[in-house]
């Protein structure tokens, strides 16, 4: 009986592990909030710099990058101490960046200068800029590494750069204030949230046509509340998840027919998602209501709200 019980303590014991830590960056704080996700609670924060926002994993999922926009950098935190071990200038108000598959180039907009800067991750020094649109926020890498696309918020377009070259290869016109990305797992779609224009626009990334378009509806709210910004996709890419932001829910869309499934109700304005590495929860970060929504997958059902640090951003999950 005694092996029984230890047996399963220590089985208990990994799949608790397995389920991994949830980081949201709190841009009024100065911190991130952590969250152990097998048990659903809020264990701590991470002090970090000032105004926390966008973040990546490093690729070998040893560290935490944070772009914090009121520093001018990013704080590299390593996972195993949760420490701060360096800071990376990344150029005036850093929001959203990326990393290069191989993890030695930072691709950081500028929006300010309208630029998108190459910096090197190693040494933190600047390597080239590329003039892009006004504004450009969104940033993302191909798995590939030769393309870096960059949305520009107020030209309302799609840059596609030649990551190489530093080049911009072709401009796509897109719904109004384009805000963030999700690739299709064969990169033969790229998704693209408008922020004001209620939509996501769906590109071909071989030749940059617009081949498709989403517009949402949410019953109770105007048009000018539903503000998709966040978006996610699942592994099989059969579906995608999209944050509503003012209209206070996340969209569920079946991917093939780009039909709307669900629609979940969350906290206000529904801004970063995430989902675990099983794909049976999407955490949706609500950046007026201080807080963050967890969501049964195969329901559509909200399972528990947990409060977080003021004006969360985005959340990060290492599983």
């Amino acid at each position: 009986m005694k092996n029984s019980l230890v047996a399963f303590a220590f089985v208990a014991g990994a799949a608790a592990q397995a389920q991994g830590t949830a980081f949201v960056s709190s841009e009024k704080d100065n911190a991130l909030t952590i969250i152990d996700m097998a048990r659903q609670e809020v264990t701590g924060t991470l002090a970090t710099c000032k105004r926390p926002r966008h973040m990546r994993l490093s690729p070998d999922g040893k560290q935490l990058i944070v772009a914090c926009s009121e520093s001018n950098a990013a704080d590299v935190i390593d996972l195993a101490t949760r420490k701060s071990v360096r800071r990376i200038p990344l150029g005036e108000d850093p929001e959203v960046f990326d990393l290069s598959p191989d993890g030695k180039t930072i691709y950081v907009g500028h929006e300010d200068d309208a630029q998108l800067a190459y910096i090197d991750f190693a040494s933190g020094k600047a390597l080239k800029t590329v003039d892009v649109g006004k504004e450009p926020e969104g940033v993302l890498v191909s798995p590939d590494g030769k393309t870096v696309w960059v949305a520009s918020e107020a030209a309302s377009l799609v840059h596609v750069i030649d990551a190489a070259s530093g080049t911009v290869a072709k401009n796509i016109p897109v719904g109004k204030r384009p805000r963030r990305f999700a690739l299709t797992p064969d990169s033969g779609q790229l998704w693209v949230t408008s922020e004001l224009d209620a939509s996501v626009t769906v590109i071909s990334t071989k030749d940059g046509s617009v081949i498709g378009k989403i517009s949402f509806e949410v019953p109770g709210a105007r048009s000018t509340e539903i503000t998709p910004v966040g978006i996610t996709m699942t592994k099989d890419g059969k579906r995608a998840y999209v944050g509503l932001g003012k209209a206070n829910h996340v969209a569920f869309i079946d991917v093939p027919t780009r039909k709307v499934q669900s629609l979940v109700l969350v906290g206000k304005r529904a801004w970063g998602v995430a989902l675990n590495k099983a794909e049976t929860q999407l955490y949706v970060v609500n950046g007026l209501s201080d807080d963050l929504t967890i969501v049964d997958t195969a329901s559509a059902k909200a399972l528990k709200t947990l409060r977080v640090g003021r004006v969360p951003y985005m959340a990060v999950l290492v599983e």
